[in-house]
């Protein structure tokens, strides 16, 4: 499906909540890992890794106050 309907259904809005969910506690644990590492290429690739999982929580909020529009 290349289109996004134009209404988002409850179902769909529970799954799009886990998702974001999923995302954001890997995020923060990815965070913590961070702290923990000293090899300063493995801190980057986490914090661009951390990045990542922030940025889809961002479009995953951005398509739920869209509506699915």
């Amino acid at each position: 499906m290349k289109n996004l309907p134009q209404m988002i259904s409850t179902k769909d809005i529970l799954y799009i909540c886990d998702m974001f969910n999923w995302h954001l506690v890997t995020a923060k644990k990815i965070e913590t890992y961070m702290t923990q590492v000293t090899d300063k290429n493995a801190s980057n690739k986490l914090s661009d890794l951390c990045n990542f999982h922030y940025e889809t929580c961002e479009e995953l909020i951005k398509l739920l106050e869209s509506g699915g529009n």
